[in-house]
C-alpha cells in the first residue's frame, strides 16, 4: 500500500507542470522556477532545494533534501528555493559618468541563496530586487569614475558593485559572489575622439622614443670622443714618460761611457809613455780641427801660431801637466792643515 501511494505521488508531482512568473517570463535570463508542489503526506526534496512549509498559514520548517513528511491540509508548501549558484543577466542601462559621458552597460551577476527562510519572508522577488539593487549601485560607482578610469579599473568597480549589493542583500538571505561587466558602449562621437586620442598618444610615444634614441646617440658618440680623447692623452703621456726615460738612461749611459773613457784614458797616461801618446792624441785632433775650419762659417779666427803644431801641442801638454800637478799636490795640502 505504502508503495502504491508513493506512485500516486510521484504522478502528482508531474502533473505539477513548472510555472514562470510573469516579472520572470519578460527577461528570459533569469533562472526557471520550478512550480509549488503539492502536500502528499510522502515528499522527496530533490538536492540543492529547500521547501518552505508553513503550517496554518504560518511558517512551520524547511524541508530538507531526501524524504519528508508532512500532515494533509494543516501544511503546505509555500516557497520553494533552489540552492545552486545563479546567473543572471543584467539588461543594459545608461549611466553617466564623472565627466559627464553617458554609457551603455550590462553585466552578469552571480549570487546564492545562503537563507532560504529570509529569502521567502525578507522580500517579496529576491532575484529581482538584486538585479535592480546592482543596476542602481553600477550607476551610483560609474559617477564617481571618469571614462578613462571606467576602462582601466573594471575589475575595482566590480568589486565594488559586489560589496554594495552584499551590504543590503543580507537580510534577504542572498550572497552576491560576483559581478562582471560584459560590455561598455560609448556614444560614436565620444568614441571617434577617443580613437583620435589614442593615435595622437601613439604618436607622442614614436615622437618621445625617436627623440630618446637621437639622445641616446649623441650621448653615446660624446661618450666615444671622450674615452677617445683620454685614451690619446694617456698614450701621449706613456709616450712621454718611455722618451724622458729613454733620454734618461741615454744620459746615463753617455755619462758611464765618458767616465770609463776618461778612467782609461788616464790609466793609459799613467803608464810608460803615456805622456807621448797624450801628445798625439793631441796633434791628430788639432790638425783634425784646423781641417774643419771655414765649413761652417765665413768668419775664421785663427790664432797667431796656427801653423805650428809642436807648439800648440807643447801649449796642451803643459795645461795637462799643471792641471795634473794640482790634483796631486791639492789632498797634501789639505792633509798639512
Amino acid at each position: 500500500m505504502l508503495r502504491t501511494f508513493c506512485r500516486t505521488s510521484g504522478v502528482l508531482l508531474k502533473r505539477s507542470v513548472p510555472t514562470v512568473p510573469a516579472l520572470w517570463a519578460t527577461q528570459a535570463q533569469h533562472r526557471w522556477a520550478s512550480s509549488l508542489p503539492m502536500n502528499t503526506v510522502v515528499l522527496f526534496v530533490p538536492q540543492q532545494e529547500s521547501w518552505v512549509v508553513e503550517r496554518m498559514g504560518r511558517f512551520h520548517r524547511i524541508l530538507e533534501p531526501g524524504l519528508n513528511f508532512l500532515i494533509p491540509i494543516l501544511d503546505k508548501i509555500r516557497y520553494v528555493q533552489s540552492l545552486k549558484e545563479i546567473v543572471i543577466d543584467v539588461p543594459e542601462q545608461s549611466a553617466v559618468s564623472l565627466d559627464n559621458v553617458t554609457l551603455q552597460i550590462d553585466g552578469v551577476l552571480y549570487l546564492r541563496i545562503l537563507d532560504p527562510f529570509k529569502a521567502s519572508y525578507g522580500v517579496e522577488d529576491p532575484e529581482y530586487a538584486v538585479t535592480q539593487l546592482a543596476q542602481t549601485t553600477m550607476r551610483s560607482e560609474l559617477g564617481k569614475l571618469t571614462l578613462d578610469k571606467v576602462f582601466r579599473e573594471r575589475e575595482t568597480l566590480n568589486t565594488n558593485i559586489v560589496h554594495s549589493i552584499n551590504q543590503a542583500s543580507d537580510d534577504w538571505g542572498i550572497r552576491c559572489l560576483r559581478y562582471e561587466i560584459k560590455d561598455i558602449h560609448v556614444p560614436p562621437r565620444v568614441k571617434e575622439s577617443m580613437q583620435m586620442q589614442v593615435e595622437a598618444e601613439r604618436k607622442k610615444r614614436a615622437t618621445v622614443l625617436e627623440s630618446e634614441g637621437h639622445k641616446e646617440a649623441a650621448i653615446n658618440v660624446a661618450e666615444g670622443r671622450k674615452q677617445a680623447q683620454i685614451l690619446a692623452s694617456e698614450g701621449e703621456k706613456t709616450e712621454q714618460i718611455n722618451k724622458a726615460a729613454g733620454e734618461a738612461n741615454a744620459v746615463l749611459a753617455k755619462a758611464e761611457a765618458k767616465a770609463k773613457a776618461i778612467r782609461l784614458l788616464s790609466e793609459a797616461l799613467a803608464e810608460q809613455n803615456g805622456n807621448a801618446a797624450a801628445s798625439l792624441s793631441v796633434a791628430e785632433q788639432y790638425v783634425s780641427a784646423f781641417a774643419n775650419l771655414a765649413k761652417e762659417s765665413n768668419t775664421i779666427l785663427l790664432p797667431s801660431n796656427s801653423g805650428d803644431i809642436s807648439g800648440m801641442v807643447t801649449q796642451a801638454m803643459t795645461i795637462y801637466g799643471s792641471l795634473a800637478k794640482q790634483r796631486h799636490t791639492k789632498p797634501l795640502n789639505m792633509g798639512g792643515r
